[in-house]
């Protein structure tokens, strides 16, 4: 029987940011990753202002900008005739990093493990499967495993076990936590296109009309595109084939006409089954949910990283010396829920408006690109500039950020990447 004091389900973003805090804290901590390695496309690859501040703060930032990545300082919308408009002016943030940086998640996520090889409390296992949790009578204590190399099968119990595995959490349905849960009126195909240094998008930018949508985001030499389409009609925009499908994207932005061949096959989009809910309760006594498996959120605005780091933050302040002590009650545990409903009841009611009043209607829309216009608050969000730092606040920075904790801070440091 293995054991460890912390033991984090998950190595996203969540959960690897909670293993180097805690470690930090001098908590053994152990997380469990169940793939060999963080290779895994379109998973959301954006690193938001408050998590680069935060980075700065774990002396992480100089690392960071050794990482290939490409700096977003505005969110536009392309408008009719190649025209463009600015939602979100980054350039106007306080602090120092005014900028909403595209990285490829699988080398922040190195990045983070990497750091965390240098805490002597910190033990990263990759292939390693949880399959089902284990209990003495209402407490959890731990996980079963499979090692997904050589099948072996084992069991860790843990004074702590914190479920950082994302909106399909395997914990979290164990536990049978009740949740709120809101849907959303659009699933999203992810795709990739070549990108040119003469594009007329630099940032992100999006376009919509009837019954679809395209959001392109740069990634260096390629768009990682975003195809929203109604909900549940996976299979019959499939049905209609590739070539109806280029049409489709060449449509909404004339200027792919030139590289929608790289759309090989329709089975080349992935589809990404958008998912909006939020426990009641995110813990049961020796259970934590954080991030996605707490609160699945929205792909809008792009802000699931940024919530997910900044829980695992304020799970890692408030749980670092009770661990230590062991210490970790209900109450403990209520108070990382008490620390961060707020930002995320406002970020999730935010996306539940842009789902409702746009998203909603333009994707039940029959009208084309020309005829759907320019909406009332973007035409004035251009003629006053100052507007266009609200969304950007929220968007790259968000409601309650978390700083990070005195025990957990370095001076700025170089790390040797593995």
């Amino acid at each position: 029987m293995e054991r460890t004091t912390c033991l984090v389900v998950g190595g996203g973003p969540a959960g690897m940011v909670l293993g180097l805090l805690l470690a930090r804290g001098g908590v053994e901590v152990t997380v469990l990753e169940k793939h060999g390695d963080f290779l895994r496309d379109f998973r959301g690859d954006t690193v938001h202002a408050s998590t680069l501040n935060l980075l700065d703060e774990l002396g992480l930032g100089p690392a960071f900008e050794q990482v290939p990545h490409q700096d977003v300082d505005k969110i536009e919308a392309m408008l009719d005739g190649g025209a463009k408009a600015t939602i979100a002016d980054l350039s106007r943030l306080p602090g120092p990093n005014k900028r909403i940086a595209m990285v490829p998640q699988w080398d922040f996520l190195d990045l983070l493990a990497d750091a965390g090889k240098l805490e002597p409390t910190f033990t990263l296992r990759m292939n390693t499967e949880v399959t089902a949790i284990t209990k003495s009578g209402n407490r959890v204590t731990g996980v079963k495993y499979r090692d997904r190399v050589d099948g072996h099968e084992g069991e860790i119990t843990a004074d702590l076990v914190v479920a950082a595995d994302g909106r399909s959490s395997i914990l979290r349905a164990a536990v049978e936590l009740p949740v709120y849960s809101f849907g959303a009126p659009m699933d999203v195909w992810w795709f990739r296109l070549p990108r040119n240094e003469n594009d007329p998008v630099k940032g992100g930018g999006g376009r919509f009309s009837a019954g679809s949508g395209l959001v392109l985001i740069p990634r260096g030499e390629y768009f990682q595109c975003a195809f929203l389409i109604r909900k549940g009609t996976d299979e019959a925009v499939r049905a209609e084939g590739v070539e109806k499908f280029r049409e489709r994207v060449v449509t909404l932005v004339p200027w792919l006409a030139d590289r929608v061949e790289h759309i090989r096959t329709i089975d080349d989009p992935k589809l990404l089954d958008v998912k909006l809910d939020r426990l009641r309760h995110w813990h049961v006594d020796g259970l934590l949910c954080i991030g996605d498996a707490a609160h699945a959120m929205s792909p809008v605005g792009g802000v699931g990283i940024n919530l997910a780091v900044q829980d695992a933050v304020a799970a890692a302040t408030v749980l670092a010396r009770p661990l230590r002590d062991g210490k970790v009650t209900n109450a403990t545990l209520a108070k990382v829920r008490g620390r961060r409903l707020f930002p995320t009841v406002v970020i999730q009611t935010m996306q539940r408006v842009v789902h409702r009043l746009f998203l909603g209607r333009r994707l039940n829309s029959t009208a084309t690109v020309s005829s759907t216009g320019t909406p009332f608050v973007l035409k004035v969000s251009q003629k006053l500039p100052f507007l266009q730092a609200v969304p950007a606040y929220v968007i790259a920075i968000g409601p309650r950020p978390e700083h990070a904790p005195d025990f957990a801070r370095r001076a700025p440091q170089t790390i040797a990447r593995s």
